[in-house]
């Protein structure tokens, strides 16, 4: 029998599932036998298997189906055929999975398993408080391990603190521009969202204390570092006079930290308003959003109210989840992934000002997004819905914008999606979209 038949019927059981990403094939002399082929036919066939890249050897541990190249998802929203994804930002690096399988390798033997597969609460454990107090601390502020609760992503820990927080009909106020989920939470909550204003700073105080003066807030969410989509990030002295409001108000504010792993130069929010600011922060960013884990720092009043939402709502961590954390955060494997993304991000944006350096770009060198002002005579909905004529998905201001005042006429582009190559090409497309006029497009 030809070795490239044995391969096609083995390729035929991978591409039907019977041999699913991480079965071992067994050992070459055992597949010989059982194929009724000599040994060295045996070699070829798991050499032609790899070379079709559906298999990868291990050396001292055998040859494994390879997982399948991730196939390109809907986007958020546009059309599901769309090929090049500048909505979704989940950045991930070269070498990321070999460091993270290397970290939680330990995880998969017998006895290490059996313990990581059983249930923990919203305080998690006290070597994973200690080691995320670590990951958190910022010069001399670290916070209290015995304030910090876990949840399964980020989003469940904003939604927690929301609602325990802010009861249903009462005003939230957020940045003018905010991150959508928290739009979404709100709106599941029936919380009212008062838009506040932004400048080249960020969340101005002065607006925090006219809105609050004009009708009770029970809340602010805020993103002091890396705003999502701005790219701004609060100076200290911005940071001080905020905490200042709060203090004064007697306000609590929600600290969104999620993007703060790529300035890390920066003290949060929290270290100058401590008993008035909940740090929520995750790992889907900073490490891989498969397998994440959220976490919030709390002043001591709020830490029962927050672990009460995190019960009821079915949002405390996978076990699992946080062991993994717990390996990844102890030895180095965190600190590498996000020094990787610090340059990968950097790179990124060098990539976007190559092509966007002569329009209106507001970002951050560190960042993984910018926002576009787009030229005349374009509108954000009209670009975005040209761009996808092209295969790519972009997000509207609109996505972004609270309240009833109109989205300002800009795009978000996220930029950790796709390859490079993809990158590049992608937004040399816009940009040549953004040079041409609506008309042109109806005229193709």
């Amino acid at each position: 029998m030809d070795f490239r038949e044995v391969a096609d019927s083995v390729a035929a059981e991978i591409a039907a599932g019977r041999l699913r990403p991480g079965d071992r094939l067994p050992p070459q002399r055992i597949f010989a036998r059982r194929h009724g082929i000599a040994g060295s036919t045996a070699a070829r066939v798991y050499r032609e298997l790899t070379r079709r890249g559906l298999t990868v050897g291990e050396v001292g541990r055998g040859t494994f189906v390879r997982a399948a190249d991730p196939q390109p998802g809907p986007a958020l929203a546009e059309p599901t055929g769309s090929r090049i994804d500048l909505e979704l930002n989940y950045p991930v690096v070269p070498g990321q999975a070999k460091l993270l399988a290397d970290g939680i390798s330990p995880l998969l033997r017998a006895d290490v398993l059996e313990s990581s597969m059983r249930p923990v609460g919203a305080a998690g454990t006290p070597m994973a408080r200690n080691v995320v107090a670590d990951l958190l601390a910022r010069g001399p502020w670290r916070p209290e391990p015995e304030r910090l609760l876990f949840a399964g992503n980020g989003r469940q820990a904003i939604a927690a603190a929301l609602a325990a927080l802010v009861p249903p009909g009462a005003r939230l106020g957020v940045e003018e521009l905010t991150y959508p989920v928290l739009k979404g939470i709100a709106a599941r909550a029936g919380v009212t969202l008062v838009p506040l204003r932004v400048d080249a700073a960020g969340l101005d105080p002065a607006a925090v204390e006219a809105a609050a003066r004009k009708a009770p807030l029970k809340a602010v969410y805020v993103q002091p570092t890396m705003h999502n989509p701005l790219s701004i990030s609060m100076p200290a002295e911005r940071r001080a006079e905020l905490a200042d409001v709060l203090t004064r108000l007697d306000l609590p504010a929600i600290e969104d930290g999620i993007w703060s792993f790529l300035r890390d130069d920066l003290p949060p929010l929290a270290a100058f308003a401590p008993e008035h600011t909940i740090l929520v922060d995750s790992l889907s960013k900073r490490l891989a959003p498969g397998l994440s884990l959220g976490f919030a720092v709390l002043p001591g009043p709020a830490v029962a109210p927050v672990a009460a939402a995190l019960r009821s709502g079915g949002w405390t961590p996978m076990r699992f989840a946080l062991e993994a954390a717990t390996r990844w955060l102890t030895d180095d494997t965190a600190r590498s992934v996000a020094r990787a993304k610090h340059r990968d991000a950097a790179m990124r944006q060098e990539i976007a000002a190559g092509h966007l350096g002569a329009f209106a770009i507001r970002s951050d060198p560190r960042s993984y997004y910018c926002w576009w002002e787009l030229p005349p005579p374009w509108r954000a909905d009209t670009f975005v819905a040209a761009a996808a004529r092209y295969g790519i998905a972009i997000t509207p201001a609109a996505a972004f914008a609270v309240g009833r005042n109109s989205a300002p006429n800009a795009v978000r582009l996220g930029l950790a999606s796709p390859p490079p190559r993809t990158l590049s090409r992608a937004l040399a497309i816009l940009a040549g979209l953004a040079r041409s006029t609506p008309d042109d497009l109806l005229a193709e």
